[in-house]
């Protein structure tokens, strides 16, 4: 089945998963916006609002991860306004391993599902159950 882009469905589901893992916000933004107002696959609506929401999710859980070794340099701050320091280096290397242990399974599963998406496969997630009370 092809889009009104004249795409193949799956090609701009894959692309939307791409976005998600290479660009910014803005462009997956839009290109979901586009999909849901303008295109009327409902298996394609499913895949694009599951990248934006994938993304989302992840972004989510890296600046979680992140917080505590910003709490920690704002210690160190506090510190160093009374010429000390604070700076728990082993702390911040273990949230260092968490975050970039994340931005590989992001970058994996954003593959795997741009790849399924080619041949119009996916996996079942809590998104496509959430997705359905959304219709």
């Amino acid at each position: 089945m092809k889009t009104k882009l004249g795409l193949s469905v799956g090609f701009l589901a894959a692309i939307t998963y791409f976005l998600g893992l290479f660009s910014g916000y803005t462009a997956l933004i839009l290109l979901v916006g586009y999909v849901l107002l303008c295109e009327e696959d409902s298996w394609l609506k499913k895949s694009v609002v599951k990248a934006l929401v994938i993304s989302l999710c992840f972004s989510v859980l890296y600046y979680v991860i992140d917080f505590i070794p910003t709490l920690l340099n704002l210690v160190d701050d506090i510190f160093g306004i009374f010429k000390s320091s604070f700076y728990p280096s082993s702390i911040h290397s273990l949230f260092d391993f968490f975050q970039n242990g994340l931005n590989i399974i992001k970058e994996i599963v954003m593959i795997i599902l741009g790849i399924m998406a080619l041949g119009k496969k996916t996996i079942n997630m809590v998104v496509n159950k959430a997705y359905k009370h959304i219709q």
